[in-house]
């Protein structure tokens, strides 16, 4: 069953008022950084985002449990029984947020049998907002603009997203050099969003991400058209026991992207 509007709406309405809290602290140039278990860095904005989403999805859908980056300590024997939860990471590029540079996001999808139903991705600072929903499509809105249906493009120019702040593997550097492409280097999962709307062609990803940071994206690509696999070219799945995500192509069908994965490894 795709989400009702209403629900939808109010998701948007949340991952607003979790990315104005965000900017709050990121204009008072006032903010702390720790490090978590895996050394990525944690803001006070990661964790006041946090308390605002797990607050108003509660509130949203009390029937619903929810897994966030800041409280995934949830043992797989509980979350096995979840049909249908909430995915979250309160602020996707933290790195980003700490240079400064604008382009961090706030990330809810809803998550049904293993697959993402809804996307929502909030740009804060950039004041853009994407959202992809089963029943529904994929929409951009700048500012106060008119919601605009998004689609992934299917001109194969090989535009190229790669991590800002996060190191390529060596497979995808080489890859780089080798092809006659345009590199568009961009933080959190704008990358994803850049692919459904159709500004890049393919993003690969060889390397670790969470669940959390895929999942809105997905939705959001998913519903634009395009596709997520992992490099057999099945569509990636989420709740798994171990959070974290295989190596996966991101295009605008599941061809370009097997076609993008034999370069990256050199197949005939």
């Amino acid at each position: 069953m795709s989400p009702r509007k209403e629900l939808i709406n109010k998701v948007i309405k949340l991952s607003i008022q979790a990315g104005g809290a965000i900017m709050d602290i990121y204009d008072s140039n006032n903010f702390y950084s720790t490090k978590k278990k895996d050394s990525s860095p944690l803001t006070e904005a990661d964790l006041v985002s946090n308390e605002i989403i797990l607050n108003g999805l509660k509130k949203v859908k009390p029937s619903l449990p929810i897994l966030s980056e800041e409280s995934s300590e949830i043992d797989f024997n509980e979350r096995s029984g979840w049909e249908r939860y909430w995915l979250v990471d309160p602020l996707d590029g933290t790195k980003e947020f700490l240079k400064r540079n604008g382009e961090f996001t706030v990330n809810i999808a809803l998550v049904e049998h293993g697959k993402p139903i809804f996307g929502v991705i909030y740009a804060p600072f950039l004041k853009i907002l994407y959202w992809g929903s089963r029943g529904y499509g994929s929409y951009e809105i700048f500012g106060k603009n008119k919601a605009k249906k998004i689609t992934v493009s299917e001109k194969n120019k090989f535009r190229i997203a790669a991590s800002r702040s996060h190191q390529n593997s060596l497979e995808l550097e080489n890859f780089f050099k080798k092809q006659e492409c345009t590199i568009i280097q961009k933080g959190s999962s704008l990358k994803f969003c850049m692919v459904a709307n159709g500004n890049i062609d393919v993003y690969p990803r060889i390397g670790p991400t969470s669940e959390w940071d895929t999942a809105a994206g997905h939705a959001i690509i998913k519903y634009a058209g395009g596709v997520i696999v992992n490099f057999m070219g099945q569509e990636i799945t989420y709740n798994k026991e171990n959070l974290i995500n295989p190596n996966f192509i991101a295009g605008s069908s599941k061809m370009l992207a097997l076609e993008i994965k034999k370069m990256i490894k050199n197949e005939e």
